[in-house]
This record gives structure tokens, C-alpha cells and sequence, in this order.
């Protein structure tokens, strides 16, 4: 495309909005990419590996249904984003925390 001299403020105010909005539908879709974490399926051999706990242990939490897992056939699969709340699910709470939560509580007398 060939522009004249007199058309080429027209043409960068343009170009300058359709960049803007690229970098918009960018910014919009990589948020969304950072909210949702990526939930991929493990083997208990991986799964080990993203929970730092042997094989044996994780078989063994697994029998006394203590961790979520998927089961097809003989096979089991945990999901990384399952396996990621359970672990946070374990947080204790601070001694902060608990005082900030007690303050409220009135005191027998």
C-alpha cells in the first residue's frame, strides 16, 4: 500500500489503534492464562516427584484415601492442580492469625 504524504497521519493514527488493541486482546489473554493454572495429569512416579514424598508413601495415601486421585484400570493419575490445594489445604496458621482471630472472642469473667 502506497499512502501520499497527506494521508500518512490517517494511516499511523491507524495502525497506532490497531496496535493498541493487539496489545489489549494480549494483555486480556495473558491474564487469564496466569489466573488458571494448567492442570495436567501425573503418574505416581511424577506425582512423587511434584510432592517430594516417595512412591511407597504416596501408595500409601492413596489406600487410606488421604490424597485425591483418579483411577483408570490399574493405572492412577493425579491432577496437578488437586494435588496443589491439598497440599495448601495442610496450611496451620500463624501465631499472629490465631490471636487476630481470638481478639474477637469475648473472655469469660
Amino acid at each position: 500500500m502506497k499512502y501520499t504524504f497527506e494521508e500518512l497521519p490517517q494511516a499511523i493514527s491507524t495502525l497506532h489503534e490497531k496496535v493498541d488493541c493487539i496489545k489489549d486482546l494480549l494483555l486480556e489473554n495473558s491474564s487469564q492464562n496466569s489466573q488458571s493454572p494448567r492442570d495436567d495429569l501425573l503418574t505416581i512416579r511424577q506425582a512423587s516427584g511434584f510432592l517430594s514424598l516417595s512412591v511407597p508413601t504416596l501408595y500409601s495415601k492413596v489406600s487410606r484415601k488421604e490424597i485425591p486421585v483418579n483411577k483408570r484400570g490399574k493405572r492412577l493419575y493425579f491432577s496437578t492442580v488437586e494435588l496443589s490445594e491439598w497440599v495448601r489445604s495442610g496450611r496451620k496458621k500463624t501465631v499472629e492469625e490465631i490471636h487476630s482471630l481470638t481478639k474477637d472472642i469475648p473472655q469469660p469473667t
